[in-house]
């Protein structure tokens, strides 16, 4: 079994009701369900496919739930620091880090246009979420990369553990993640589709 950080696991405790996954398939309850999460959106299904099992919460099977791959770091790769933070508001700033609320980290060009950016999905005390976008441009440049890094430093100095959800097929974010120090478990996340 993958030997897990005490603050994730009581993160998965309150996510789902249940941890660890004891084999075959878990349905529970967990706190979460029932109240706002990092958006103020109330998500009253979601689980965790791991290798040890299954757990489920909020629903008594995992059918018509989407699968997007779940990674978490406690030793970011050592990639040069990137990014400045900055208040989700700022104007500068695109229109998707807004919902993140709180500081953002993003990375300017020479002129002061936006190229790349990471907001956190502030879930609980314990884990915070990282969310990554680089414009087009941009891309293929390492900017994706570092500012995980970054931000996953950032998230450990404030005692909690960094996580990263992309869809199966994001071979791109894939990439980034590993590039990153966010290794491929075999977990997935799992919500309603």
């Amino acid at each position: 079994m993958t030997e897990v950080p005490e603050p994730l696991a009581a993160h998965l405790r309150r996510e789902l009701g249940a941890w660890p996954p004891t084999g075959g398939l878990t349905t529970a309850v967990g706190e979460a369900r029932t109240q706002p999460g990092w958006d103020g959106r109330v998500r009253p299904v979601a689980g965790l496919r791991t290798p040890e099992g299954t757990i489920v919460s909020g629903a008594d099977s995992d059918e018509g739930l989407a699968e997007v791959v779940f990674r978490w770091a406690t030793e970011p790769a050592a990639l040069e620091p990137l990014g400045e933070w900055r208040p989700a508001d700022d104007p500068a700033l695109p229109d998707w880090l807004r919902p993140f609320g709180g500081d953002v980290l993003a990375v300017f060009d020479d002129n002061g246009a936006y190229l790349a950016g990471v907001g956190l999905k502030r879930h609980d005390d314990f884990v915070w979420e990282i969310a990554v976008g680089t414009e087009p441009a941009a891309r293929g440049k390492g900017l994706a990369r570092r500012l995980v890094a970054t931000a996953a430093r950032a998230v450990l100095d404030a005692g909690r553990v960094p996580t990263y959800l992309h869809d199966l097929t994001n071979h791109a974010s894939a990439h980034v993640a590993e590039a990153a120090g966010f290794p491929d478990r075999g977990w997935g996340y799992l919500a309603p589709a």
